[in-house]
């Protein structure tokens, strides 16, 4: 199966599973996907954010999402248990498409890391 395919297959379960377990069955756009990640790093499942909280998460599950591609480390959790990272590389200038499918790629590949999917 060409690479491609693949990432479409995966991308799709993983939507699908995480639309039906969090969204009544609607589908999560690529934003909410990050975000729910971002939640789940924190691991302060059923708190309420503020929008700037909201903000934080996405931008840490970011930060965890592209770690294995050498962007970011963990530098340290604070002493609220939010975790902070440092940036290691800049990110390259992507097309707004290449953007997502490497979002799309690092979010299955969290996904097959922790299992949710295989």
């Amino acid at each position: 199966m060409a690479r491609d395919e693949q990432l479409k297959e995966r991308w799709d379960l993983v939507v699908k599973k995480l639309s039906n377990q969090f969204a009544d069955g609607e589908t999560l756009d690529l934003d909410a996907i990050i975000y729910l990640i971002g939640v789940q790093e924190l691991g302060q499942i059923g708190m309420t954010f503020k929008k700037d909280q909201k903000l934080d998460l996405m931008h840490i599950a970011i930060c965890k999402l592209l770690k294995p591609y050498g962007y970011y480390e963990l530098d340290f959790v604070d002493d609220e248990g939010w975790p902070h990272y440092k940036a290691l590389a800049t990110l390259p200038h992507l097309k707004a498409g290449e953007q997502s499918v490497l979002m799309k790629e690092a979010i299955v590949n969290y996904f097959l890391e922790t299992e949710y999917i295989d």
